[in-house]
């Protein structure tokens, strides 16, 4: 059976193998496919909290929590924090009852960004074959690189996380198979600092008990239809046939009953471009009146200007978010005339969409967010136009005020709007 030391990258092929003969250690990972498999997946361990407890030793065995205040939600909960039921996503006054011991800590997106890239960049070492799925997960094909690590994949990626946990101090859990879905659950087990295979033969049995959500594409919504059928597990969307998923499901129907059998083509695209590109804002008191929710969307605007000019996209369309004191989220879109990078003309463009949420002057609002989708490539962004003489000068405005804050920081230039 061959055998990888995830503590040390000994390896070998013996029938049994408990613990590493080099090392001594028990994270041995043994599968008949371990050294055949080049699709892994990569997901760093509790990565804002982690980052935060590696710059502040005192915290290593507090329960941290990564997010806003009382009234925003857990962007990133440890793993001692998460043993009380602390989750991504949870309201952050839920997750203080639940831990109320716990250390909250604001996020530091620039510092995260950074060590996203650090990791990102050792992960290019591997492989060209990178796509990124966040700012801390990839997948990645590691095909033909044998002869490059001198080592099978599986070998290659045992030393990666070390080197990580020695240069970066962060740990990460990989997965590895041959497929990108069945990488994807394998790296859901044994978290954190998990390194898990799972081999196409032994596909059907593991994905079958599973919830029909575990697959991607397969929302809330799908999940509801599906559920209406009497499917509720993969197992039993494995087992319809052809024609009665394209008539039951649609034109996708086909393709997800060959996920639920653990058949996945999906290619690994390096060249992943996001869909959008948002930015959100929880409230510190609930907002009922259109002024203050246009105060908070122009600020909205002003900052996803900045955030579009910087990863070099134009937004050819926006969306607006509002989450009532209720939580009931409304969403509106509109296409704009041409794609722009300004904050005025996507101010100008969200703002009729308020006015389009049924009693949005008799409601009581905890959250407004604003996003551009779809996406357009930089260069396209706000074309001259002789009609409108101005758009030249608002542009120019706009590069003008980029260019100070840049050098003089973020507060450095405000608009009278904001005031």
């Amino acid at each position: 059976m061959p055998w990888l030391c995830r503590d040390c990258s000994c390896f070998g092929d013996s029938d049994d193998v408990r613990r590493c003969p080099g090392c001594g250690s028990a994270s041995v990972v043994a599968h008949q496919e371990l050294f055949r498999l080049t699709i892994a997946h990569i997901d760093a361990d509790a990565f804002y909290a982690a980052i935060e407890k590696r710059d502040r030793p005192d915290l290593a065995d507090r329960p941290v929590i990564v997010g806003g205040g009382s009234r925003g939600v857990v962007t990133a909960a440890c793993y001692v924090a998460r043993r009380f039921g602390v989750r991504s996503a949870m309201p952050m006054f839920k997750a203080l009852r639940l831990c109320p011991e716990a250390v909250v800590i604001r996020p530091d997106v620039a510092k995260y960004a950074a060590v996203g890239r650090a990791l990102r960049e050792r992960m290019l070492a591997l492989t060209p074959l990178v796509e990124p799925l966040s700012i801390d997960e990839a997948v990645l094909d590691l095909t033909g690189t044998e002869a490059v690590h001198r080592a099978p994949p599986a070998v290659a990626l045992a030393r990666f996380a070390r080197a990580v946990e020695g240069e970066l101090s962060l740990s990460v859990s990989i997965g590895l198979a041959p497929n990108r879905l069945l990488a994807k659950l394998a790296a859901e087990h044994g978290k954190p600092r998990g390194f898990s295979v799972l081999g196409a033969g032994e596909a059907r049995s593991v994905l079958a008990p599973l919830p029909v959500s575990a697959l991607p594409g397969v929302g809330p919504k799908a999940a509801a239809r599906l559920a209406t059928l009497g499917v509720t597990t993969l197992g039993a969307l494995a087992a319809m046939g052809r024609d009665e998923a394209e008539a039951q499901l649609g034109a996708h129907g086909p393709a997800l009953v060959r996920l639920a059998r653990g058949e996945d083509d999906r290619a690994v695209t390096p060249d992943r471009r996001p869909k959008s590109i948002s930015i959100e804002t929880t409230f510190a008191d609930d907002v009922s009146d259109l002024a203050s929710l246009e105060k908070a969307l122009w600020r909205l605007s002003d900052t996803l200007s900045v955030r579009l000019n910087a990863k070099g996209y134009a937004a050819a369309g926006v969306v607006l978010k509002l989450k009532t004191h209720r939580f009931v989220t409304h969403t509106r879109h509109a296409r704009l005339a041409f794609p722009t990078q300004l904050a005025e003309v996507l101010f100008e463009a969200a703002r009729p969409l308020l006015l389009r949420v049924p009693g949005v002057s008799e409601t009581r609002y905890r959250l407004v967010g604003l996003g551009a989708a779809p996406l357009a490539p930089a260069e396209a962004a706000d074309p001259p136009d002789l009609a409108d003489p101005e758009r030249a000068r608002r542009k120019a405005r706009a590069e003008a005020i980029a260019g100070l804050r840049a050098r003089f920081g973020p507060g450095a230039v405000r608009r009278g709007r904001e005031l």
